[in-house]
């Protein structure tokens, strides 16, 4: 199948490391110009060299940004747009709140969690969309989690907040499509990544028992029976990101081996 992301712009946001590199590296075997971030400038240089050469894609470049702050987006979309005139693609991705209950949290845990995990998403799509318009075109994925279709314990940030993301994606399919800007969002079940690893880490904790144990257990609840592969979940974003999908828009995908039980 013929993506059509031959030198299209591609901006992956929050992609040193996990889902958000996974899914910038299979852009860059699609011979896509990518833009890649996060705040971590020794981490956005090592993981751009390591997209490099492994897709032998010299079209990769970075900008260190703080997904909480507005201008450092605006700034991060204008750079992208630069390297070909426009923006195709915008995969908007942010590291996950902490775990917790709820009262385990403070105001401020609140407030960190919107910045990061839904208002990050409204600027970059806002400081995106008038690109797209100008092209006459345009594909945003979402990537959320599986708590937009059932919570998940120890995670009340994340269960209150990521749900607000397929709600703008649904809204914003029905405003962009006369623009032929396709949006929609994809939510990771158990995929092994460091925040896969953190969490359970904390979960293990909680329960006092050894880390191998919990992930043996979590693996037994997947009907697949393992942990999905960072690379499966960032094929299916770009899927729905390239040119090959002209249809799909304002649905949520959760990529997840069959755990979620959820319609």
């Amino acid at each position: 199948m013929d993506m059509k992301l031959e030198g299209k712009s591609v901006l992956v946001t929050a992609s040193s490391k996990g889902l958000g590199k996974a899914i910038a590296t299979e852009f860059a075997r699609e011979g896509a110009y990518v833009l890649i971030s996060s705040r971590d400038e020794d981490a956005l240089k090592e993981a751009a060299e390591a997209i490099k050469r492994e897709t032998e894609n010299s079209h990769v470049d970075y900008q260190v940004c703080d997904m909480k702050d507005g201008k450092q987006i605006t700034e991060l979309v204008e750079k992208a747009a630069g390297s070909t005139g426009g923006i195709d693609v915008l995969i908007n991705n942010a590291g996950g709140p902490p775990a917790g209950r709820f009262m385990d949290m403070e105001d401020n845990d609140w407030y960190h969690a919107f910045e990061l995990n839904l208002l990050s998403f409204v600027r970059t799509i806002r400081a995106t969309v008038p690109y797209m318009q100008k092209e006459g075109e345009g594909r945003i994925v979402n990537v959320a989690s599986s708590s937009i279709k059932q919570s998940l314990d120890n995670l009340v940030l994340s269960n209150t907040l990521r749900p607000g993301i397929p709600g703008l994606s649904k809204t914003l399919a029905q405003e962009l499509s006369e623009d032929q800007i396709l949006i929609n969002t994809v939510g990771p079940g158990t995929i092994e990544t460091d925040r896969m690893i953190e969490l359970n880490r904390f979960t293990a904790d909680q329960q006092g028992i050894p880390l191998d144990e919990l992930k043996t257990e979590a693996e037994e609840g997947i009907p697949m029976k393992r942990y999905g592969r960072p690379e499966e979940f960032a094929k299916a974003v770009v899927f729905l990101a390239s040119g090959a999908n002209t249809y799909i828009t304002g649905q949520s995908l959760i990529v997840d081996g069959g755990l979620v039980k959820a319609l």
